[in-house]
């Protein structure tokens, strides 16, 4: 425990964009070779003055194969300094790491040495869902009080999926977040508005549904998640939910503003069933209780269907598959990660009302397999996926593997893990960095996080 707060914290977004620049990357690297080897952490060097740029420079094997690393954060961030915050000493320093397989979550320390980072503490799955009554862990969160988890579900495979809390000094599961429900029942992603003592959860469906992969009888019938939930914060209690349409289906990653007082956040929805369109929604606040409306739809593009998966093939068209968005700390650029096309693309969202599109930049894709500079006859498998964006907004990196069961659906051919970053103009638009492409061999990239904080990683309690 420190006896003053953590340098890495910031009582603003402001503070933050003025934070020094990242210089290694975690990322999640997920064996799906089938092998028997585990899954890993992987350090990345992202400083160009460096000569390892660009490199893997640090390597931690998991104790146990299976788990499917996917969506992991740090242990404590800037929300430690909201004038109610139970622990204001805490110390940026640990990597929680969930498996959404396994339902095992492992504890990095990235000290002393950040890029050696070594595992402290694994908590079982039997330990999480006898404290918790949850399995699948998805989403980490440092708050004010605590670190927060999402769940996909029960540990039998059915719902209802929701939030648990982990202590900050232990990591021991604490319990069950929610102490009055309401309807919700589907879990995936989950944000807050610290100054407004909200909390906003997604869905996507319970672990059955989702881990053989997109079940299409599911899908066409409408049956994966299509709402948002509201919470108020401090009681723990459901208080609105805001259907979207079962033609919506998966509505899952959340990006609340970073602006403390601004109530709006933005919401990503993977498929329409009307055109198989990907869409981006904003929730915001209206005559005292919460309205969301579409403010960007994203179109699928025709294709051969001998190109396309099985899954599509019927469609005679290849989806954009929004699988990640991401906001930038000014809350100015929102990207967009297209998994199918392999686009990821970028929004003035000034006003959140009427997003202007400022950028494209074309990686991958099932049927364009478009090249990076660094190797231009070379074509690559999977798209922009896990997106984050560097505390002053000027740089953006993406991975290309969403999860296993939907890479073999939509990449029959398999994927080879990369990561790429671009470099975002002072008005902006975006620009694939020509020295900054890293091969991750035969394990699959996935969720990355900045040394310090990223877009992602962090609340504010300060305007």
């Amino acid at each position: 425990m420190l006896l003053k707060a953590d340098p890495t914290f910031y009582a603003s977004p402001k503070l933050a964009m003025q934070a020094p620049k990242e210089t290694l990357a975690y990322v999640a690297a997920l064996n799906a070779t089938g092998n028997g080897k585990p899954d890993a952490m992987v350090v990345v060097d992202v400083d160009p003055a460096s000569k390892s740029f660009g490199q893997i420079v640090g390597h931690t094997d998991m104790p146990n194969a299976g788990d499917e690393l996917h969506h992991f954060g740090w242990n404590a961030c800037s929300s430690a300094l909201c004038p109610y915050a139970a622990h204001p000493h805490v110390e940026r320093r640990y990597l929680v790491v969930p498996g959404l397989r396994s339902s095992r979550i492992h504890i990095i320390d990235t000290k002393p040495d950040p890029r050696k980072p070594k595992i402290v503490k694994v908590i079982e799955p039997e330990d999480v869902a006898a404290r918790t009554g949850y399995s699948r862990p998805h989403t980490i969160h440092c708050g004010p009080d605590g670190i927060y988890m999402s769940a996909l579900g029960a540990p039998n495979g059915d719902g209802p999926g929701g939030i648990f809390a982990l202590d900050h000094y232990t990591f021991e599961p604490l319990g069950r977040w929610e102490v009055e429900r309401g309807p919700q029942y589907f879990g995936y992603d989950f944000a807050w508005h610290l100054g407004y003592d909200t909390a906003v959860s997604s869905e996507w469906g319970t672990p059955k549904m989702v881990e053989d992969g997109v079940n299409p009888e599911l899908l066409l019938a409408g049956k994966y998640g299509h709402n948002l939930h509201f919470w108020d914060l401090r009681k723990r209690r459901h208080l609105q939910a805001l259907d979207l349409g079962a033609e919506q289906q998966m509505v899952l990653e959340l990006r609340p503003a970073h602006d403390p007082t601004k109530a709006y956040g933005f919401v990503g929805v993977v498929v329409s069933l009307k055109d198989l369109s990907s869409s981006i929604w904003l929730w915001h606040r209206s005559n005292g209780s919460w309205a969301i409306k579409k403010v960007i739809e994203i179109p699928a593009e025709p294709a051969d269907p001998a190109q396309l998966p099985p899954l599509l093939q019927g469609f005679k068209a290849v989806a954009p598959l929004l699988s990640d968005i991401n906001l930038s700390v000014d809350d100015r650029y929102l990207y967009a990660s297209c998994w199918g096309t392999g686009e990821i693309r970028q929004y003035d969202v000034s006003d959140p009302f009427q997003p202007k599109q400022t950028g494209s930049v074309h990686l991958g894709g099932i049927v364009r397999r478009a090249a990076h500079p660094k190797n231009p006859k070379q074509p690559l498998n999977g798209g922009p996926q896990m997106v984050e964006v560097s505390r002053d907004g000027k740089r953006v990196y993406f991975t290309n593997s969403l999860y296993s069961a939907w890479d073999k659906q939509f990449y029959p051919d398999g994927i080879k893990g990369w990561m790429v970053k671009l470099d975002v103009g002072t008005n902006g638009g975006m620009t694939p960095d020509p020295k900054f492409f890293v091969d991750f061999g035969d394990l699959r990239s996935h969720q990355v996080r900045l040394e310090g904080g990223d877009a992602s990683s962090d609340s504010y309690c300060y305007p």
